[in-house]
């Protein structure tokens, strides 16, 4: 699952690849957003940890990662 993370003050968002369904990325966002955590706390596909102050979130963004295509195609 693709996510992406809006702080505010920064110029740049952060994307990760996270291996937790959407409704657990919800779940873990909407904690941190209610004040039971201080930070909003993913871990991506590589085992990195992603720490965001919950006061500091913008938004975020859950979406499946985009396929590339490979060759020449009318599509």
């Amino acid at each position: 699952m693709e996510v992406k993370i809006g702080v505010q003050h920064a110029p740049r968002e952060i994307v990760l690849e996270s291996g937790l369904s959407a409704e657990e990325i919800e779940r873990v966002v909407a904690e941190a957003l209610s004040g039971k955590s201080q930070l909003l706390s993913l871990e991506d596909e590589r085992g990195r940890k992603i720490l965001v102050p919950a006061d500091r979130l913008a938004y975020v963004e859950l979406g499946e990662p985009a396929t590339r295509k490979v060759g020449f195609s009318a599509l």
